[in-house]
């Protein structure tokens, strides 16, 4: 028999199956794109529906999103793309990750790394991995690809709710005339419905079309951009961009209950996603459920453990040695999980590194720095956005952009209306740390793309999210959705979320913090009463606080549907086709 009538739990849930969801999958068989602005979401499907393939439409989000969502992401940043192509089975990783100027030496930023302004910007590398990526990969031309960002360049993006709530916040934007130009251009920083246009940064995106990657990184652009930084005080510059080049890495995995899950080497953060999975793997977490006391808990003591263990051992692998056999191996996560205690929370710092090195064949490359013992550090809102991508072809993008966070630095390069990213606050300025300020080096990410292929091989899940370094534990929260409860994709976004801090091992300068588990108040309180009892500083926060954009696609595993669900919790939409 058939019946519309729901579960008691899910009758104020319109569209759940096995937990609340209100807004349904969008599915489709030729193409989907979730994004987190529905601008940017119609650039990927217009150009699915042009006969481009996923990273013909990846490319043109990335673009259009530096007007569309420009509190999150934008040409000024870097970021990560991972490309699977269905015909050949491959899954690669474009690191558009940029490096600390030549100049960005510590004794400069003895003072401290400022979270805003000229001194903030680290070389911008989204530019180069996305051309570089539509050279291996696209099969329309350049120029149809970005053809979508210019018309938003200049026919404007209205300003959303949201966005307008950060710009209440971000004065710094106020000090700069390139910058006021775009978002004050009435002397104030513009308003809810207000029309943003970039005439600016249209001209630099049609320059980018005809003449490519150079027109970026050792043309025009480039100098513009060196020259406003410098004049304002900072370090940027024209040998920085010049030098600047795309690094292609295979993905790291590990298997989850026989799935196989992709991520980001180093030095993006993807390898605690996995130290995660093989912790969680070694416990009943489906007969517990997914919002259990038992099940969060065990989930927050595997988070602990390898956050130690990326404070570490993690920083750039061409100047840096990083144990990643042993970081990802089995049996590693095993002596990581030994010491977890089910009726116990470890107290706050008393957690350090295992030992990796003794779950690889090879030791240390004593010609690159390596680290085995971890000490606290004494030093200090995601600018990042998620989007991904599928192809009638089955061909698959899972990309993260950034200007770290929100707004960036706040400053837009002079004439070319990019407005530039803050990376520069993700270093340390400890030298002893393993990921110290050296200048021509790539920090430290906390952006992580994700896929997840069944037993059998198919492609399962494709999914991400902002949020520094709450990236991890959310995609590690989805992923225990769908692969364990076999949620829908927007059940996965949607559901309750939680995020634990440990002082000491933030991404963000200065590195301190707080210990605390927030969790939003629909895990409900018998939930954070048991985690309370097991010692965890529980704060409950609003229904729909939790940090992150999460966005997921599925693959049903027998009629091949597209499933997509973007996160009610920012401006992202979801497209099928």
């Amino acid at each position: 028999m058939v019946t519309d009538q729901l579960p008691p739990l899910l009758e104020n849930s319109p569209h759940g199956v096995h937990s609340d969801s209100f807004r349904p999958d969008v599915m489709g068989v030729h193409g989907a794109v979730v994004a987190n602005h529905p601008l940017a979401s119609q650039t990927g499907m217009r150009i699915l529906q042009a006969g481009g393939n996923a990273v013909d439409a990846a490319v043109a989000i990335g673009f259009a999103l530096s007007i569309a969502e420009p509190q999150s992401s934008g040409i000024g940043g870097d970021g990560f793309m991972m490309v699977h192509m269905a015909n050949t089975g491959s899954i690669k990783l474009v690191n558009a990750t940029g490096a600390a100027p030549l100049a960005a030496t510590r004794e400069r930023y003895a003072d401290g790394i400022p979270a805003k302004g000229p001194l903030s910007i680290s070389v911008p590398g989204i530019v180069h991995g996305l051309l570089s990526a539509h050279e291996k990969y696209g099969t329309l031309k350049l120029a149809q690809c970005l053809e979508p960002a210019i018309e938003l360049c200049e026919d404007g993006v209205p300003t959303s709710h949201r966005v307008a709530r950060l710009l209440e916040s971000e004065t710094p934007m106020l000090d700069y005339e390139s910058t006021r130009a775009v978002y004050a251009p009435e002397g104030r920083l513009v308003a809810v419905g207000e029309v943003v246009r970039n005439p600016d940064l249209a001209a630099s995106i049609k320059l980018i079309a005809t003449d490519g990657v150079d027109a970026f990184y050792k043309g025009p652009i480039a100098r513009e951009i060196v020259r406003q930084v410098t004049e304002l005080g900072g370090v940027l510059s024209e040998e920085d961009f010049a030098r600047h080049t795309t690094r292609w890495q295979d993905p790291i995995s590990t298997t989850y209950r026989g799935n196989t899950v992709y991520e980001a080497p180093p030095n993006s953060s993807g390898h605690v996603l996995l130290q995660e999975l093989n912790m969680a793997e070694l416990y009943d977490i489906p007969s517990w459920g997914p919002d259990a006391a038992e099940t969060i808990h065990v989930m927050v003591e595997a988070k602990r453990r390898a956050f130690a263990d990326r404070e570490a051992y993690m920083a750039d692998p061409e100047f840096v040695d990083v144990p990643i056999e042993g970081l990802i191996c089995k049996d590693f996560a095993g002596s990581r999980a030994r010491n977890i205690d089910l009726k116990a929370a470890a107290e706050a710092m008393s957690v350090r590194e295992g030992d990796p090195w003794a779950f690889q064949d090879a030791g240390p490359d004593k010609s690159k720095r390596f680290r085995r013992q971890w000490k606290s550090v004494t030093e200090r809102t995601s600018g990042t956005t998620h989007f991904c991508v599928i192809d009638r072809w089955g061909n698959a993008v899972s990309q993260l952009q950034s200007l770290q966070t929100n707004f960036g630095s706040a400053l837009i390069g002079g004439k070319t209306g990019i407005l530039l990213n803050n990376r520069m606050t993700y270093w340390h300025l400890d030298e002893d740390h393993i990921d110290a300020l050296r200048p021509g080096q790539r920090v430290r990410h906390t952006m992580n793309p994700v896929m997840a292929f069944s037993p059998d091989g198919k492609l399962r899940v494709i999914c991400g999210t902002p949020g520094g370094d709450t990236q991890v534990q959310t995609n590690f929260q989805m992923l225990i959705r769908a692969l364990d409860f076999g949620y829908t994709a927007s059940e996965c976004v949607e559901a309750p979320r939680w995020t634990h801090y440990q002082s000491g091992m933030e991404s963000t300068y200065p590195h301190t913090g707080f210990e605390s588990l927030r969790m939003e108040r629909r895990v409900g309180d018998d939930v954070a009463d048991g985690l309370r009892k097991r010692g965890h500083k529980v704060e409950m926060i609003g229904s729909w606080e939790g940090i992150g954009s999460a966005g997921m696609i599925q693959v049903h595993p027998e009629t091949g549907v597209y499933m997509a669900a973007a996160d009610p919790r920012r401006d992202g939409h979801a497209i099928a086709w």
